[in-house]
């Protein structure tokens, strides 16, 4: 799982890394690569997350499909025109965070429905990400928030990047839309998967904050370390 994770890692980085959008795609191809070469049998690349991927793969422990889809669902961060609209935004959150959240599922035992709810939960974990790291893309002259929502609030990317603060109406809205699915999804997991599902629990927490027009901060505190042991220990998520 940790391996996934460092890959999911790199992957998520790839943009933030390069300095333009075209290298950010030649990062993500050089991971669809290293996964290629171990399901074809070839030799492990030098690098500290590329050898343990490797491994996993040869060892049938991490599925090449899924991890190249992970990869593939990040090329919509190295778009120039960035989010177009919200089926393009909920496209991304579903193949990045929500991939993400199946395959560790998968990894950790869990299948059919709770694949399914995981990949929800994924959703609602990944839309709390981008939403409270607004400011922080900003700062890399970037904007994830789909084009078409921002148009209703009589914004672009553009103003975004320059003034965040005026997403303020913006992420609420969002957050809301997302909350309500978020609270409502019930995670039924086998005990030995439950790990899979704790990330929704700091999903519902930021996205009560975000719709409130609260900032989440950037440190998890002993609420938010509270609640994921709790949910952790009982198995209720």
């Amino acid at each position: 799982m940790f391996t996934l994770i460092g890959f999911n890692h790199e992957l998520a980085r790839a943009r933030e890394a390069a300095r333009t959008p075209l290298l950010a795609l030649i990062r993500l191809q050089w991971w669809r690569d290293v996964v290629a070469e171990a399901a074809a049998g070839k030799p492990p690349r030098l690098h500290e997350v590329a050898g343990p991927l490797h491994a996993a793969i040869t060892a049938g422990l991490l599925e090449p499909a899924a991890l190249l889809a992970l990869a593939d669902a990040r090329e919509a961060e190295a778009e120039e025109e960035g989010m177009p609209t919200e089926a393009a935004f909920q496209a991304y959150l579903r193949g990045t965070a929500g991939g993400f959240a199946v395959a560790v599922g998968r990894l950790l035992g869990a299948s059919g429905a709770a694949l399914v709810a995981l990949q929800e939960a994924g959703v609602a974990y990944g839309l709390a990400g981008v939403l409270r790291s607004v400011p922080a893309l900003a700062g890399q002259g970037r904007c994830l928030l789909p084009a078409e929502t921002l148009a209703r609030h009589g914004l672009s990317a553009e103003a975004v990047v320059a003034a965040p603060g005026a997403a303020g109406p913006v992420v609420a809205a969002l957050a809301a839309a997302g909350a309500r699915p978020a609270e409502a999804l019930r995670l039924r997991l086998p005990r030995q998967a439950t790990a899979a599902g704790l990330p929704l629990v700091l999903a519902r927490r930021d996205l009560r904050r975000l719709r409130l027009g609260r900032a989440v901060p950037p440190g998890r505190g002993l609420g938010d370390r509270l609640a994921v042991i709790g949910a952790g220990l009982l198995g209720r998520i």
